[in-house]
């Protein structure tokens, strides 16, 4: 196999249908069809309508990829799958397209691990990883630190979320805040005009005693229920509730706690290189308080660009082609979709 395998990825793990072409580390074609504005209405992702836009959508994502890198099935060298973590019925509309389109083709089929492909993705910006870099990765399911290696031999986890995750406490706040579904954009552009000290929101699992279990666990719940009480205390007094101060001091406590836990993870590991993906990775005010602390101690940011950030194919077909390039065997025809795959295993 080429050093520069061809390859493509599919992404159906949850409200974004995705299908990308790679040429190791070039970016050929990425295109997406998304469900959001059908679950919008309901305020969060429902399972069953997710899965079943995959169902419309995956064919003529399919043609539109090709098409956009000028190839045919017959040219690519190998299919790579988000076989997990994600929505169950979603995760099989992609595996089985992905089965389906791999046995046609002949081609040699990865499963692989959403969560890693984040990771992966960056290459498509930045070129190949060090050889240790600490991974912060946060969207709307999850929000991990990892320390990677090689992305071939899998991560190790450092720290998550034990109980919301970074991009669901965007979704809460922002409906709270009567703005629509998903949340971060709009909380986001709200902050820009907001005052980030104006309110002293909570830092979850920052204090001492909470430090000592969970250094580099994150915890959002409480920040959440902390914005709700001091919204409806407001309401309750019959004042006005200042939007865009309460997005940007929501928005800074969120990004204060995952950019110190990560750059704690980089300096108690002599690592430095700090990756941020996933869909909360987009933020504005994360990328540049990233950029403004790492600086002070020589840790390198690297982030993709925002369109990379939420879930796609091309993420998929980045970590396939690194497994490729590795010389990591194909997975079985009769792979199946985990919805609960551990960030451990980065293919299966």
């Amino acid at each position: 196999m080429t050093a520069e395998p061809l390859v493509l990825g599919i992404e159906t793990s949850c409200d974004e249908t995705g299908v990308g072409i790679v040429r190791g580390h070039t970016l050929l074609a990425d295109a997406l069809a998304s469900s959001v504005d059908e679950h919008a209405r309901f305020g969060g992702v429902v399972p069953e309508v997710a899965s079943r836009a995959h169902l419309e959508a995956i064919v003529p994502t399919m043609r539109r990829a090709l098409d956009e890198a000028g190839v045919t099935l017959a040219d690519i060298d190998a299919i790579a799958v988000t076989a997990g973590p994600g929505l169950a019925g979603a995760l099989l509309v992609g595996v089985a397209a992905a089965k389906g389109y791999a046995l046609a083709a002949e081609k040699p089929i990865y499963g692989v691990n959403h969560l890693a492909a984040h990771v992966a993705v960056d290459t498509l910006e930045h070129g190949p990883l060090p050889e240790r870099s600490i991974a912060l990765l946060v969207s709307g399911g999850h929000s991990s630190l990892l320390e990677v290696d090689d992305l071939a031999n899998g991560v190790t986890p450092l720290g998550a979320t034990i109980d919301d995750a970074a991009g669901e406490a965007f979704d809460k706040v922002a409906r709270l805040l009567g703005m629509p579904f998903p949340g971060g954009p709009p909380i986001d552009r709200a902050a820009r005009d907001g005052d980030r000290d104006a309110i002293a929101f909570p830092r979850g699992l920052t204090a001492p005693k909470d430090l000592e279990r969970h250094r580099y666990d994150f915890s959002f719940s409480g920040l959440k229920t902390a914005v709700a009480r001091w919204v409806e205390a407001r309401e309750r007094a019959g004042e006005p509730v200042p939007v865009a101060d309460v997005a940007a001091a929501f928005q800074e406590a969120v990004c204060d706690v995952l950019t110190a836990k990560a750059i704690d993870a980089c300096r108690e590991r002599g690592i430095e290189t700090l990756v941020i993906g996933g869909g909360v990775a987009a933020n504005s005010r994360l990328r540049a308080l990233a950029e403004e602390r790492c600086a002070k101690y020589g840790i390198v940011v690297r982030a993709p660009r925002p369109k990379l950030c939420t879930d796609n194919g091309a993420m998929v077909a980045a970590l396939g082609a690194h497994l490729v390039a590795s010389g990591v065997a194909p997975s079985r025809l009769d792979l199946p979709a985990d919805s609960a795959m551990p960030l451990t295993i980065v293919s299966v």
